[in-house]
């Protein structure tokens, strides 16, 4: 005859659910989080988009790269491994895709 441990040995049902409390908390931040990155690619590929200054080109690029990198960044902490989709929803340009390396 075996004998199991119960699962919650050693913890409390306070200390159970201030870890469960915590968890959501951290949940809920890298979603916010991800939202404001998101957020960030739009604005910057908008600018990107309607400029018509030749000058101003590469530091929009640049800005719109740093924007994507980051937002991959923060898909890749949440768990979110493939960028594919994302590309396309945003319809990022090669040009900012090749600052990051993908081509």
């Amino acid at each position: 005859m075996s004998v199991r441990m119960p699962s919650n040995f050693g913890r409390s049902g306070a200390q159970e659910s201030a870890l469960d409390l915590l968890g959501h908390e951290i949940l809920a931040e890298k979603a916010a989080a991800l939202g404001r990155a998101g957020q960030r690619v739009e604005e910057t590929l908008a600018k990107l988009r309607d400029n018509v200054d030749d000058e101003l080109r590469p530091r929009l690029l640049k800005a719109a790269a740093a924007a994507v990198h980051a937002y991959f960044i923060q898909r890749e902490l949440c768990g979110l491994r493939k960028h594919d989709a994302v590309i396309r929803e945003y319809d990022i340009p090669r040009a900012v895709l090749v600052r990051l390396g993908a081509s």
